[in-house]
């Protein structure tokens, strides 16, 4: 074999290899195995609303929903469920249709709905449940924009309507870090690259590496950094009757363990995770 063809054979192997490790590298499913919790989620929605209303809950509504795993997750926990998954960005819409949406039988694709569309549109279907989640609110940086969120989530949800967001904070989150989580196949990075004490404002990305290579700001957030407090005067303000917090316990190591109970007080971590609640 000549070192021309040598070459050429180098090269296309080259190729190949490129066009594999591109293939093997999807965004959102690393995202979903590093970040989401999906079934998990659903699990605890449904239990505390059972627990704050006496009763089971039927339709779900995802906002600020991407590829819409929650409402997937909420469609397969129980026959009677509906879900409607509103976002305005329509790729990972249709990752989640191309995904999640072809796995789930003809009678459960029809009880879910896909909205195109803002959580700002006062004429969105109402919902027994809406849940914010992954701190997507936190993109709504002024405090009357917030407000006219809350509003609308007021105003579309059931008589007995209950609305769910997820909140961080702690310490940690004053300084720039990176926090580094190996998974089976790849590693996530949590990069927070500064914090503005004037305006409470963080910019965050997300990296992976996969097969040695590490890939940089796969996601950013541009988020104003909401402290309980001002969630819940929000939510008592637009209407909501009861406003319930509910704590990530502690693990041996000091993580969180994954299990959320209901408190009047927290404790000053170095970072936490905990969800506010509002009752219509």
């Amino acid at each position: 074999m000549s070192k021309k063809d040598l070459s050429h054979r180098k090269k296309v192997r080259r190729r190949v290899a490129k066009k594999t490790s591109k293939m093997q590298f999807d965004k959102y499913e690393l995202y979903r195995k590093a970040v989401q919790s999906a079934e998990n989620d659903v699990q605890f929605i449904q239990n505390t609303y059972r627990e704050l209303k006496g009763k089971a809950p039927r339709l779900f509504r995802e906002d600020f929903c991407g590829t819409f795993a929650l409402s997937t997750e909420w469609i397969k926990l129980n026959p009677r469920h509906e879900a409607i998954g509103i976002d305005l960005d329509p790729e990972p819409m249709a990752y989640g249709k191309n995904n999640y949406l072809t796995k789930l039988k003809p009678e459960q694709q029809r009880r879910m709905r896909l909205i195109e569309g803002n959580v700002l549109d006062p004429n969105l279907p109402k919902a027994d449940i809406v849940a914010a989640m992954n701190f997507s609110y936190f993109c709504f940086k002024q405090r009357e924009l917030m407000k006219k969120y809350f509003t609308n989530v007021y105003k579309t949800l059931s008589k007995d309507g209950m609305f769910l967001v997820d909140i961080f904070g702690g310490s940690q989150c004053h300084d720039a870090i990176e926090d580094t989580i190996k998974h089976e196949g790849f590693t996530y990075y949590w990069d927070q690259t500064n914090f503005d004490p004037v305006t409470n404002e963080a910019l965050f990305h997300i990296h992976f590496k996969v097969g040695g290579k590490k890939l940089e700001q796969v996601f950013t957030y541009d988020w104003r950094l909401w402290t309980i407090p001002e969630i819940k005067d929000l939510m008592q303000e637009v209407g909501f009757r009861k406003v319930h917090v509910f704590w990530e316990g502690t693990a041996p190591d000091g993580s969180g363990d994954g299990n959320f109970t209901r408190v009047d007080h927290g404790e000053a971590c170095e970072s936490w995770i905990a969800y506010v609640v509002g009752e219509k």
